[in-house]
């Protein structure tokens, strides 16, 4: 199981009690601790007027980190297209390159704020015991009051969104250097044409972005940490879809997981204990709170309502010692059929973080 690369998912938390400047330090720190540690590559997501994530521009951060590392891969997972320009994003990414050619992945998603599609087929269910979850309902998630000043703040008024598969032409067009206008006008992005940057999509289900990637041979992540109940739905989708390409002559698929290690059970079970009502400031639309201490968990008075928010994704997260996790994550690779997995830890504590990639690392790699 070794043969199947680990990467890392960040989104960049801010611990309660610190500062996003301490976030940035701590992630810098962290993909170079996972440069160390084996991992093949560092993406960071994009989140918007969420207190306790810092990141808010893949690009900048991608940037920074650039350069406190030298040979792990760094990407988006991804860049929100709904409230950019295919021009924008090659043009971001073409400048790192300059500097940092060869190691940038460039995840690409619809936008924020966006539920799974509904099903686009009699979903598969596994039979090595891996769970899947109920779907979650998105719906009241999208309607708040927060979600829409988001997108408000994120848009020009009166914009509307380009369609997401052609913007994803435009993107590749752009990147190859044969961009032309319905007109016939050439359009070159400098930097950013040639760029040798690797192009992923990113979905939660089997609809427009499994379908897009698929039909233009790309690489395609799927999320199993957000949307665990559509994760089959996803990469069977994508790979129903799949046409081969200069890029792939296969399907090529990531999938995301939650984890938490420690040396043992009971430590993991521990430092996990935030993330439940981290996920409940999400999935209730007040945005994500700063990650809990232990004590402020402990103290959290949980409802019904709040339990049903986020027991899709408690039930889902890995906890344990590395080998409890090593096999879960395995579990999750052959359900899925992945090429990779993407791994993302949240704890209050930074040095318990990275200690978290550290043993899963360890384990993996004697598998």
């Amino acid at each position: 199981m070794s043969a199947i690369p680990l990467g890392v998912l960040d989104l960049v938390p801010v611990p309660s009690g610190a500062t996003a400047a301490q976030a940035l330090r701590n992630s810098i720190d962290l993909a170079r601790q996972a440069e160390r540690f084996g991992y093949v590559r560092h993406w960071f997501a994009e989140h918007h007027l969420n207190p306790g994530v810092a990141g808010t521009s893949p690009a900048v951060v991608i940037a920074l980190t650039a350069a406190a590392t030298s040979t792990i891969r760094l990407g988006s997972g991804a860049v929100q297209l709904g409230h950019r320009t295919a021009l924008s994003t090659v043009e971001e990414f073409g400048l790192i390159d300059a500097l940092h050619p060869g190691r940038l992945d460039l995840g690409l998603g619809r936008s924020g704020g966006r539920p799974p599609g509904e099903p686009t087929a009699e979903p598969r269910r596994p039979t090595n015991g891996l769970l899947i979850p109920p779907r979650f309902d998105f719906t009241p998630l999208l309607g708040s009051p927060r979600i829409a000043l988001q997108r408000k703040l994120l848009t020009l008024p009166h914009a509307e969104s380009q369609d997401y598969a052609e913007q994803i032409d435009d993107l590749l067009a752009l990147l190859a250097g044969t961009y032309r206008s319905p007109e016939g006008v050439e359009a070159h992005a400098v930097p950013g044409e040639g760029a040798r940057v690797e192009v992923w999509i990113l979905g939660s289900s089997g609809g427009q972005s499994a379908e897009t990637a698929g039909a233009r041979g790309l690489r395609f992540a799927a999320n199993y940490h957000v949307s665990p109940a559509t994760v089959l739905e996803a990469v069977d989708g994508y790979r129903a879809h799949f046409r081969p390409s200069d890029v792939l002559d296969t399907p090529y698929v990531s999938v995301s997981a939650d984890v938490v290690v420690a040396e043992d059970d009971a430590t993991a079970r521990e430092l996990a204990e935030g993330y439940g009502p981290w996920v409940r400031s999400i999935r209730s639309a007040e945005g994500a709170i700063e990650y809990p201490t232990l004590k402020e968990a402990r103290a959290h008075e949980w409802t019904e309502a709040d339990r049903t928010l986020v027991r899709d994704r408690l039930d889902t997260q890995f906890v344990g010692s590395p080998a409890r996790v090593a096999d879960q994550l395995e579990q999750l690779q052959e359900a899925t059929g992945a090429d990779e997995l993407l791994i993302t830890t949240m704890t209050h504590d930074h040095t318990a973080r990275v200690r978290s990639y550290e043993l899963l690392a360890g384990e993996w790699s004697r598998r």
